[in-house]
């Protein structure tokens, strides 16, 4: 098959398309022939050296998928998939090549109403928003969530879906252009950080229950005066830093909690029971047309450090596709 290598730490260009194995399939897992599968900002991690997949996982970029399954390896057969089945997975890596291996309790169906290419936006940002909303963050109906990062994938997609269950939603993006998406897709409250204090407009509107933070230590101090109290803050990136000094005091005064969590790394079990989650509570939203896969462009695999580019730039809205 081909692949995209990293054929070193660095820019865009050390990204090949190079004739690489077959994937060998291991006990419970499936091939799935590749039609499509997304960029996230973890492929760009990885592809600087910063970001390495862990033992066992596959070495080449690419953390969701959708395609069909051409083969059942050991222990696979009655899992409830059939060669044939049009699918989408959630990947330890691997995404950015012709067929990957996939563990049976990673797969999930095609919403009904999704098409086969664009299902690839959907298993890495449903996965970890419903994980980090709801298992994590325990988001309630009335509540108020401010996600970072609105035009982002992840961030179109929590805006719908804490939307859907009910929520107040407030974003940051920044361009206008990015805050009117999000506007559309539901949020109530938007911020241009370029030209606005967050902190300052979330105080005014009473403050959020829950914040989903992808800037990590440049934006701690910022979020925990954001909260209001019992407030949550829960961190899946850090494009802001490692570090940061935290104000003790403050958190004991409205009895903050902070967590971060990664997706990638959590061990097989964990992420089958977020997927069966997913499929339990988010798909039927899907389905049902409250939430869409937001879809910034589509380019062909070959063409991924075009894609990487775009990401870098953030210049999108929505989810980067690579297609076969």
């Amino acid at each position: 098959m081909h692949a995209i290598r990293i054929t070193e730490p660095g820019g865009p260009e050390v990204l090949s398309w190079s004739e690489v194995p077959d994937p060998v399939l291991q006990e419970g897992e499936v091939l799935v022939d590749v039609a499509s599968t997304a960029v996230n900002r973890a492929d760009v991690a990885q592809r600087l050296g910063n970001y390495p997949p862990p033992s066992g996982a596959s070495e080449y970029p690419g953390l969701e998928c959708s395609g069909t399954v051409s083969e059942l390896g050991p222990g696979a057969e009655g899992s409830g998939w059939s060669v044939g089945d049009p699918v989408c997975a959630l990947l330890t890596g691997g995404g950015y090549a012709e067929k990957v291996a996939v563990p049976v309790g990673q797969l999930l169906p095609i919403p009904k109403g999704v098409g086969l290419v664009e299902a690839a936006a959907l298993p890495e940002v449903a996965c970890t928003v419903w994980s980090n909303l709801v298992m994590v963050g325990g988001l309630r109906s009335g509540q108020t969530v401010l996600v970072h990062g609105g035009g982002s994938g992840i961030g179109t997609f929590a805006v719908q879906f804490a939307r859907a269950l009910g929520a107040r939603v407030a974003v940051t993006a920044g361009s206008d252009e990015k805050l009117e998406r999000c506007r559309e897709l539901g949020a109530e409250i938007t911020v241009n950080y370029r030209t606005e204090d967050f902190t300052e407009r979330l105080r005014a509107e009473g403050g959020a229950d829950l914040i989903l933070d992808i800037m990590g230590g440049s934006y701690l101090d910022a979020n925990l005066r954001s909260l209001t109290t019992n407030g949550r803050l829960v961190i899946i990136g850090l494009m802001g830093g490692r570090r940061s000094e935290i104000d003790l005091g403050r958190m004991l005064a409205k009895r903050l909690s902070v967590q971060a969590t990664t997706l990638r790394s959590r061990p097989g079990a964990e992420k089958a029971a977020i997927v069966s989650g997913v499929l339990e509570q988010v798909w039927p939203l899907v389905e049902g047309g409250a939430i869409r896969p937001v879809v910034d462009r589509t380019l062909p695999l070959r063409d991924a450090a075009e894609a990487h580019r775009v990401m870098e730039s953030s210049a999108h809205t929505g989810k980067i596709l690579l297609t076969r």
